[in-house]
Order: structure tokens, then C-alpha cells, then sequence
């Protein structure tokens, strides 16, 4: 099932599997911004990333002591979220934790999606709480894909100096391997191949947004990234699509942690606590 909102100038659809975004509809530009998904090509359109981000090493990880088992990006984007709220123009969906989740992911948790826009802009919070008794420790990403063309650039706010980490493309693990993609500048330009390793995983970015912008057509999209220590940007080689992807967290490396708690940017909240960030889009064009 589907839930909606909308103003003058878009209109922004959701699903309840995965509580993943299906749409972001210019009304003024009379545009699809969000890629539609494709079986043949990617079936996604932008999966929330929780309680891991990427694959883990043979899809398995150790958690005082006991080994659990989790598929690549975690268990949130195939499970349904209920919606809790919602008004013209902000919706709330919210999943919890069950039996099922307690033995690939021992915590119990709310994970909470507050959709939002104004004027041109689509905001979409995702917020954490820990309702366990200890420390809880997860991973939380964004996944969104937005139409584009080969030779559309990313622009970034400012110059950046960046390097992208490697994956093995068997097993979707980091490898001691990096390759610049920035040097003093601003703008990846996508290319038939820039994805031909897989996706581009970087980190210490300054810059607070990137701005998607299309070379042939004029249109833009500002997205914010929420203060994100990583940044993926993945597209299966040659398709018309882009995913902008904030991470807190990333993909194992071959370097076996002997717990979760020790998994590269993992993040915690002490019982009782929330963690959230909120990324965002501004559509032109």
C-alpha cells in the first residue's frame, strides 16, 4: 500500500514495505525526479538502511559472544512499516522490533520515518530509539535514487579532495584499495562506467549538500546530506538513475571484528536514548 502528500509544487508517495519513497512528483516541472525502479536494472528506489549498511563478512556478525546472522543492508527495508500519522503534507511510519528480528538483530527498537515537505523541498527524518536496558548498537543509511543521464554532474558545495574506497565485487567488501575521485574540486560527472567497481564510498566531506544537476534538461536536485560520515553514490553501470546515499556505517571490511561493537563506524545510543538525522532534496527545473 501506498501513502501520499503533496502541496502546490510536489507530490511525494510512500510505501508501507520498507516505508521506502516510490515518488517525488514535480508538479511545476510536471517530472518524475525519483527513479521507478526497473527488475531488469535495479527493482529499488530508495531503501532505508537498518541495522547495518552494506554486506557483512559472509553475512554474519558476533554479539557478546553469540554469532547472528544479517542479509546485505539489514532487515528495515523488507519489513512493513505501520503509519502512525499523518497531515497534507508530513507522514510518519514507524517499525518495531518482533520475534523474527530478535534473532538476526537482538535489540528491540522503534525505527521512526517522518516524511515532510515545504515548498520545493522533501525532507525525510529517520530516527532510532533504543528501548533496551544497554547500549544498542546499529547502523543506519539512506538510499534514495534519482533519475539522471549519463553526463549529469554532483556537484558538491565546496572544493573537495576525496578518495572512494574499493569493493571486492564477489563478496560487496571493502578492500585496502582506494582511487581519487576530487582534487581541490567540485564536480563527479556521471559516466557510462564511473560505476563499473561498484559504488563510491567516501568520507571526510565538508561540503553539508551535493546538488544533482542535469546537463541537457536544467533540472537540479540540492540534497542534503545530514552530517553523514559517509557518502555512497552507486548506479548499476550505464543506467539512467543516481543513488545519493548518507551512511552511518559501511560495509565491512575483510578485517573480522570480534563484535559488532567494534564494526567500522558503528554508532550506539545508551538505553533509553534516540538517535535521528534527516536528509533532504530541493527539486528545480
Amino acid at each position: 500500500m501506498k501513502h501520499k502528500i503533496e502541496n502546490s509544487f510536489l507530490r511525494v508517495e510512500v510505501k508501507e514495505m520498507g516505508a521506502e519513497l516510490s515518488s517525488v512528483f514535480s508538479k511545476d516541472a510536471n517530472f518524475e525526479y525519483l527513479w521507478q525502479g526497473n527488475p531488469d536494472i535495479w527493482y529499488g528506489q530508495s531503501p532505508i538502511l537498518f541495522p547495518i549498511v552494506g554486506r557483512l563478512i559472509d553475512d554474519k556478525y558476533t554479539l557478546g559472544g553469540k554469532e547472528y546472522t544479517m542479509p546485505k543492508h539489514g532487515l528495515a527495508r523488507k519489513r512493513p512499516f505501520a503509519l502512525q500519522s499523518a497531515t497534507e503534507t508530513e507522514m510518519i511510519f514507524v517499525q518495531s522490533e518482533d520475534k523474527k528480528t530478535l534473532k538476526a538483530y537482538p535489540y528491540k527498537f522503534d525505527l521512526i520515518i517522518k516524511y515532510m515537505i515545504q515548498g520545493k523541498t522533501l525532507s525525510v527524518e529517520h530516527t532510532v530509539v533504543n528501548k533496551n536496558e544497554d547500549v544498542m548498537y546499529f547502523s543506519l543509511g539512506a538510499h534514495p535514487g534519482f533519475n539522471c543521464e549519463i553526463g549529469d554532474e554532483l556537484e558538491f558545495e565546496q572544493n573537495e579532495t576525496l578518495d572512494t574506497e574499493k569493493i571486492d565485487l564477489v563478496e560487496s567488501l571493502r578492500i585496502p584499495k582506494t582511487t581519487r575521485v576530487l582534487t581541490d574540486s567540485r564536480a563527479i560527472t556521471i559516466t557510462e562506467h564511473i560505476f563499473d567497481e561498484d559504488a563510491l564510498i567516501l568520507s571526510g566531506i565538508k561540503s553539508s549538500h551535493v546538488t544533482l544537476k542535469s546537463k541537457n534538461q536544467g533540472r537540479t536536485v540540492k540534497f542534503t546530506l545530514g552530517g553523514a560520515p559517509y557518502l555512497g553514490v552507486w548506479a548499476k553501470p550505464g543506467a539512467p538513475y543516481v543513488c545519493i546515499e548518507p551512511w552511518f556505517g559501511v560495509n565491512d571490511s575483510y578485517e573480522k571484528k570480534a563484535d559488532f561493537s567494534q564494526k567500522d563506524q558503528i554508532q550506539s545510543i545508551p538505553a533509553g536514548g534516540a538517535f535521528s538525522f534527516t536528509w533532504s532534496a530541493e527539486v528545480s527545473g
